[in-house]
């Protein structure tokens, strides 16, 4: 299982991300509404020295459309080094809803509320 805090209105929860040249970690956003695995800034890529593999086109949340690099790299993920992609985005770590799949996520709306993951059966 997989835990983590909400603060600010934000459900968060620290992740260890792993590249070539590093292991970084991080304190990550869940966002229901992205549908990808993980982004990362810019900066946090490069100390990681994942490796680029295509551009995506991607929808924003105002529906205006962007290019976006994406990356190769794994995280431990409830115990086990998971390999994903990354999309590169200079905003706070987010976790989308591919990462998610096959978890089922519970969060405590509320300062300091409990952020529970776990795996599905």
């Amino acid at each position: 299982m997989i835990t983590g805090v909400v603060r600010l209105n934000e459900a968060r929860v620290r992740l260890s991300v792993n590249g070539r040249l590093s292991k970084h970690q991080i304190e990550a956003v869940i966002d229901t509404g992205f549908t990808a695995s993980l982004s990362l800034p810019p900066d946090v890529i490069r100390k990681l020295g994942l490796k680029w593999r295509r551009v995506e086109r991607s929808i924003l949340a105002d529906g205006s459309e962007c290019l976006v690099d994406v990356f190769e790299g794994s995280v431990e993920w409830n115990g086990k080094t998971r390999r994903i992609s990354i999309d590169e985005a200079d905003t706070d770590p987010l976790i989308g809803m591919a990462l998610l799949k096959g978890y089922e996520l519970k969060m405590q709306i509320r300062s300091r509320g409990k952020v529970t993951i776990k795996r599905l059966r």
